[in-house]
């Protein structure tokens, strides 16, 4: 891909099991990452997703239980200011009863069956409301008027509240489940009203003949009557409000579901590729992402010096261990510093900076990341001094300049990486580190352009050298 050559001496053979350890597990992840670009989650994967979306539907039902007590709090304080003395109280009994009824099914959300005690509870609680809505308080308690007054007013509204309740829980079928069972025990009670013997009704009344306006209007104004139009608009309204709903929530439950397959997507993208283009392929954010195009960027080349002469002192479990753990600091330090780790070599790594972002100020960071880098190995040989092992030296050569960045390989098998002169001195300049005495090497264009950006950390020596492959030889810092 481009033309470096590996700092990595041939593996004695104590370590040999380790490269082949490291190439599995390589071509796992590349299994994986395949599967993920191909549209399709891997077993575990598919087990997280289903862990998220149930955190979701948890988190939506305990905002729905918060929404319901709030409404509870406005319903009461409506209730005092409208309901005169004692007769609040029945109504005050019946909203804590709601209250009970809607704290159970919460406490037990995270219950095996926690879905059907919800559906249940939805029952009960469409009865209470109904109940309230059209049976009387207890004698001495209401007002002595007949009981098929009480289908006249306003109250059916509180019924469809619990629609609006049950479309917090990102579920259409409990939203469905409430409209059918709203419609129904409604029905069942305005029913009861309605045949009862001492309610009035048009189809006894007119059974004479047509009744005339005055005849009609005195016959509604009778605090006995019952008429079924009202009750037709009730169950026309619940149902076409019950199917909007559950269509809404439908479209809000698909939305929820994408956004976090995505994020399911994204976070196991990252542990085999580079954060940033993990987000860039997550999101599809455009469709020339991958297409070959020029950059100004920084390449950072990283390597463990001397790390096949201490392998071959090391079990190769040990060089695995050494070589995880120089890994796991080097990518934190990377991607603290935003940069997009292109890819491992052998026991080195190479990284680059202002490749898919558009800050500007990629020398800086690569500059920043080089130096924190080496502040990560100093501390990580202080550990490791505790311990009587061998102290690490991690190499560093960055480069500034313009790339070609892009996808590449076959179709089975991309890389998006980037390609170029600049990745070539950058290698360079990394092994010229050995020869300069030197822990980082940077070049005269990468500290001039990291000044413009940002302002470069302090360099020691500066002097000319000749890189291998080209004719004039370039200015360098040296960092000790």
């Amino acid at each position: 891909m481009h033309d470096h050559a590996s700092s990595a001496a041939r593996p004695a053979p104590s370590a040999r099991r380790t490269a082949a350890r490291l190439a599995s597990r390589t071509a796992l992840r590349t299994a994986r990452l395949r599967h993920w670009l191909s549209g399709r989650l891997p077993l575990r994967a598919r087990g997280r997703l289903s862990a998220n979306v149930r955190s979701a539907e948890l988190a939506g039902l305990a905002f729905a239980f918060r929404a319901r007590a709030l409404a509870i709090a406005v319903v009461s304080l409506w209730l005092l200011l409208l309901v005169p003395w004692p007769r609040d109280l029945y109504y005050l009994s019946a909203a804590g009863l709601f209250f009970v009824l809607g704290f159970i099914p919460y406490r037990l959300r995270r219950h095996r069956r926690a879905a059907a005690i919800k559906l249940g509870f939805i029952v009960l609680d469409i009865a209470l409301v109904t109940g309230v809505i059209i049976v009387p308080p207890p004698a001495g308690l209401g007002i002595d008027w007949p009981v098929q007054t009480r289908l006249r007013s306003q109250e059916f509204l509180y019924l469809l509240l619990l629609l609006a309740e049950a479309a917090l829980t990102y579920s259409p079928f409990a939203v469905v489940w409430t409209g059918l069972w709203t419609m129904a025990i409604w029905s069942l009670g305005v029913w009861q009203v309605y045949l009862r013997d001492d309610t009035t009704r048009f189809s006894d009344v007119a059974r004479a003949g047509r009744l005339s306006a005055e005849a009609s209007l005195r016959t509604y104004l009778d605090p006995a009557f019952v008429g079924l139009t009202q009750w037709w608009t009730q169950i026309i309204v619940a149902g076409l409000f019950t199917a909007l709903l559950a269509i809404a929530v439908g479209r809000s439950r698909g939305t929820m579901l994408a956004q976090v397959r995505a994020e399911v997507v994204r976070a196991d993208l990252a542990r085999y590729v580079s954060p940033d283009v993990a987000d860039a392929l997550a999101a599809r954010a455009h469709a020339g992402f991958g297409a070959p195009r020029t950059r100004v960027v920084a390449v950072l080349f990283a390597d463990v010096v001397g790390f096949t002469t201490l392998s071959e002192r090391l079990a190769p479990e040990r060089s695995f261990a050494l070589l995880r753990g120089f890994r796991e600091r080097s990518c934190k330090v990377v991607f603290r510093h935003a940069g997009t780790l292109d890819k491992y070599l052998g026991d080195g790594f190479m990284a680059t900076f202002g490749g898919l972002d558009e800050r500007g100020d990629g020398a800086a960071r690569a500059l920043s990341c080089a130096v924190d880098l080496q502040r990560e190995v100093d501390a990580w040989n202080a550990k490791r001094a505790g311990r009587g092992a061998e102290p690490v030296r991690v190499a560093v050569g960055v480069h500034y300049g313009p790339v070609v960045i892009g996808d590449i390989g076959a179709d089975q098998r991309l890389e998006f990486s980037v390609i170029g002169d600049v990745v070539n001195v950058a290698s360079r300049l990394q092994e010229a580190t050995r020869e300069l005495g030197g822990r980082i090497v940077a070049s005269e264009a990468c500290l001039v352009a990291a000044r413009r950006e940002a302002g470069a950390p302090p360099f020691g020596r500066a002097m000319p050298l000749q890189v291998r492959g080209r004719r004039q030889p370039i200015r360098v810092h040296v960092a000790e």
